[in-house]
């Protein structure tokens, strides 16, 4: 399956720079797979279409501050977006990478040194001389992404972390659960429907671009999960129940379509799980795209996502091609906004 295939032209302006004051304002594209339409509401309508017996499952993992600042001593500038939260050695995008040499150390805007290690998986190995921690509530970042074009502000503090994050770990926040507000979430529940959290911490394998020709030949960087055993139960009891399940985000979506790929058992019963309590904790590189099976998850809530990407993928896979891409050309005439802190799609 060629890559060139999961393209299209953007213009620039439709690439959300902010998000809108309110998280459930914003504009929700609402897919009908069964009847192949496609109706436009806003984020705060999505609590209509959950029923009794329904699941809500939801990411609830927490980005870190992980783009760092500093000075070589020749004084030249330099960047690390860490991959990882680890002390005190972890790895990092480093830029400019090529001209740093293992041993060189960088000093931080906090007055910190980091000191360049060998070279990783995707970027370098790098050294804080005390708590990563410390360092980054002192100095770390926003990693808002390239296409957002200018500096974290201290509103990113709140826009770019959902409003129900609590395990620290994301290097990039699970979109599709920024337009959830506190209040729509009990609105769901009001309708009957349970409301589950899963932990993947979104990194650099959701965001890493393609660089393959073929989408089969792409590898996937593995990030940390964690399944309980109380949600894969809900899980399987909605199932069971005739219910929906409803995936907030790629990132879900790919956890439970994991979880439950590593055995024909249901969720609770897949290989792997501890004795003690029954959870599931591990890494995952699944790459889904078209002509994938879901086994899971029934309808699809997520944000509107970059050409050639495999967040793309997975949206073609769960739609089909054909109705993401006549969905993504309504979307533009119709000035949706688009990526991180843009607007929604649901999927039924």
């Amino acid at each position: 399956m060629k890559l060139s295939e999961f393209d299209y032209i953007l213009p620039k302006e439709l690439i959300a720079q902010y998000p809108v004051k309110e998280r459930e304002k914003c504009r929700l594209m609402v897919l009908d797979r069964a009847n192949q339409t496609v109706s436009h509401k806003t984020f705060e309508d999505i609590a209509g279409y959950f029923k009794k017996d329904d699941c809500l499952v939801l990411n609830d993992t927490k980005v870190i501050a992980a783009r760092l600042f500093g000075k070589r001593k020749t004084g030249g500038k330099v960047e690390l977006f860490l991959l990882e939260k680890k002390n005190p050695i972890c790895e990092a995008l480093v830029r400019p990478s090529s001209r740093l040499k293992e041993g060189e150390k960088i000093t931080l805007e906090s007055g910190d040194d980091v000191e360049v290690l060998d070279r990783g998986e995707v970027g370098r190995r790098v050294k804080f001389n005390r708590s990563l921690d410390d360092i980054l509530k002192e100095s770390g970042h926003i990693p808002l992404p390239p296409y957002i074009d200018r500096i974290d502000g201290a509103s990113d503090k709140d826009d770019y972390q959902t409003v129900y994050g609590v395990k620290e770990g994301a290097t990039a926040s699970p979109t599709a659960g920024l337009h959830f507000t506190r209040e729509l979430i009990e609105e769901i529940r009001d309708q009957g429907a349970g409301v589950q959290f899963v932990t993947l911490h979104t990194n650099y394998g959701t965001f890493a671009p393609i660089k393959t020709s073929e989408v089969e030949a792409h590898k996937m960087h593995k990030e940390y999960f964690e399944l309980s055993a109380d949600t894969a139960k809900f899980v399987n009891e909605t199932k069971k129940n005739s219910g929906k399940v409803f995936a907030v985000g790629t990132t879900t979506t790919r956890l439970l379509e994991y979880c439950a790929s590593l055995s024909s058992l249901t969720l609770s019963e897949v290989e792997g799980f501890s004795r003690n309590d029954g959870s599931l904790k591990g890494y995952t590189d699944i790459l889904i795209y078209p002509g994938y099976q879901f086994k899971v998850v029934d309808h699809l809530i997520t944000n509107f996502h970059l050409p050639k990407s495999t967040l793309l993928l997975l949206v073609s896979a769960f739609a089909g091609k054909e109705f993401i891409f006549e969905a993504y050309r309504q979307a533009i005439l119709k000035r949706y906004r688009f990526f991180s802190y843009g607007d929604a799609m649901l999927i039924l």
